[in-house]
């Protein structure tokens, strides 16, 4: 397998277990529909979260979280509606980025970045 996919399997790791211990219950991994796949979807306090999670070694293109365009957030909200609608939910949703980054010495932060961004229906 290739160094890419294992460094973002263990960053979709670590920031599900980020999500647990902050009282999100994990409803599904690696949801797939069409085109998009939705690293993470959780459920907190009435609100379905659809997370995605950007995992780098480092910055010098930009952050990870710079990684989510626009192409990416349409394809997420097509994903995102049809999960939505499948699970019949009626409550609140939102998009989250769980963003991952090493340093040389293999110690990672992780920023989570809450309503991250909501597509525009285009």
């Amino acid at each position: 397998m290739a160094t890419h996919n294992d460094l973002g399997r263990k960053g979709e790791a670590i920031a599900k277990a980020h999500l647990e211990a902050n009282g999100y219950e994990i409803m599904d991994e690696n949801w797939v529909f069409g085109r998009a796949e939705i690293d993470l979807i959780a459920y907190k306090n009435k609100t379905i979260i659809f997370a995605e999670v950007k995992t780098r070694t480092g910055n010098s293109f930009g952050e990870p979280e710079d990684f989510v365009d626009a192409r990416k957030q349409r394809l997420l909200a097509d994903a995102a509606d049809e999960y939505i609608y499948l699970m019949n939910h009626q409550g609140e949703a939102r998009f989250d980025i769980i963003s991952i980054l090493y340093d040389r010495n293999n110690n990672y932060t992780l920023k989570h970045i809450e309503d991250a961004f909501w597509p525009s229906a285009t």
